[in-house]
């Protein structure tokens, strides 16, 4: 299947590889960013980071001197949105990693209004404004990417990651809504989908309640490497790890199943995030 201006969708990135692209990584002060901000810098491509740890930034340039430029900024604020869309311009960006993000391990009972609304924010509206503002700049490039990152909570609903589960299932539709618009452009949409990875922003009891119930953990450095490999096939959904993809899809086809399976472990996840039902605050 031909696409416009001769342009094959085809597994690989196009001519010029990552050397040739420009890319607006997004959360680049996190675990995951920095991971990622290193791989796609060794691989050659050209980045413009933001974040809003400046110090981590910072770091990130000093170490990857001539490839890496940095602006800070909050992509809950316009202001701030429209200062990274500006600068993207002026790099001549044309990928998009969109790796900001927030979690809040805990029974949903107990998330206040303010954290509901900052996991919407961040994970989702903020990030959808910022791909909006960004879609001229991408569909005028020669070949445009859009690579969201989100969680194998995306797809499978969780006991204690309420709130999460809900912005990673909308960015997930998101990904596949706004792929199937631009079919019949040069910006390709990808969704890669982490499982539990080892980073700070994991409290103590969330690494100890992975531990407690087997759940395998990634490093940064190996979700960063798979995200890398995802864009290099054109892989338009990435699920990482083997027995997260077979549990996404016993979720597809047997709900009922995962339900039972997933209400053995709760008393363990209360044990570790909350107070079992009964108890009085």
């Amino acid at each position: 299947m031909r696409w416009p201006d001769g342009w094959s969708r085809g597994p690989a990135l196009p001519e010029g590889g990552w050397p040739a692209q420009r890319i607006l990584l997004t959360g680049a002060s996190g675990g995951i960013g920095q991971a990622l901000v290193d791989e796609f810098a060794a691989a050659g491509a050209k980045l413009l980071v933001t974040g809003r740890r400046g110090e981590a930034l910072e770091a990130l340039v000093a170490r990857h001197p001539g490839q890496v430029t940095a602006l800070a900024a909050d992509l809950t604020r316009p202001g701030d949105r429209a200062a990274l869309a500006e600068a993207a311009a002026a790099a001549g960006c044309n990928m998009l990693v969109n790796a900001a993000g927030v979690n809040r391990v805990g029974l949903f009972e107990s998330c206040s209004d303010e954290e509901l609304e900052r996991l919407v924010t961040l994970n989702l509206t903020a990030t959808l404004q910022l791909t909006r503002a960004l879609m001229p700049m991408l569909l005028a490039a020669r070949h445009g990417w859009v690579v969201n990152l989100g969680s194998t909570f995306g797809t499978i609903g969780y006991p204690g990651q309420v709130g999460y589960c809900a912005t990673k299932f909308a960015l997930r539709g998101f990904s596949q809504a706004l792929r199937r618009e631009l079919a019949d452009t040069r910006v390709r949409v990808l969704h890669v989908a982490p499982r539990a990875t080892r980073t700070a922003m994991n409290a103590p009891q969330v690494e100890a309640m992975n531990q407690a119930l087997g759940n395998a953990m990634d490093t940064p450095a190996r979700v960063a490497s798979a995200v890398r490999r995802a864009i290099e096939r054109g892989r338009e959904e990435t699920q990482l790890g083997g027995p997260e993809r077979l549990f996404t899809r016993l979720n597809s086809l047997l709900p009922r199943l995962v339900d039972r399976a997933l209400a053995r472990q709760l008393p363990t996840i209360r044990r570790f995030i909350g107070r079992p039902r009964g108890d009085t605050p």
